[in-house]
């Protein structure tokens, strides 16, 4: 499984990167959103597991030129929202793209790791 995690949290983007290889993945990391972006398009991830805020840009603005690759349905299955910020108008547009959002910090490692790597 191919991995993209944008994550600009250092320790929390070498975390889940070494923690999900340790699972088998192949793990991809970006720090940025522009970066984020042109590995989207150029490359295939069965998963993108997404921090809403990063420096540069939010994961919504990721999602929405992830519109030039994805239809909406494959937004839905291929994206995973992380985020530490999860008031409800976040839930709502998070929801109008069909992703599933998971709070930072994660209320348990295994449950967070099986989402990014479609165990459940």
């Amino acid at each position: 499984m191919n991995i993209l995690v944008i994550e600009d949290e250092l320790l929390i983007q070498k975390s889940l990167k070494r923690l999900l290889e340790k699972k088998g993945a192949s793990v991809d990391v970006s720090s940025t959103g522009k970066e984020a972006i042109e590995m989207i398009l150029n490359r295939n991830y069965d998963r993108i597991v997404c921090d809403l805020m990063l420096q540069d840009i939010t994961g919504f603005d990721i999602i929405e030129e992830s519109k030039k690759k994805y239809n909406i349905n494959q937004i839905g299955e291929v994206f995973v929202i992380i985020t530490a910020y999860s008031s409800p108008q976040i839930l709502e547009k998070a929801n109008s793209y069909g992703c599933r959002v998971l709070g930072k910090p994660f209320d348990n490692i295994e449950d967070a790791l099986a989402v990014f790597l479609k165990e459940s």
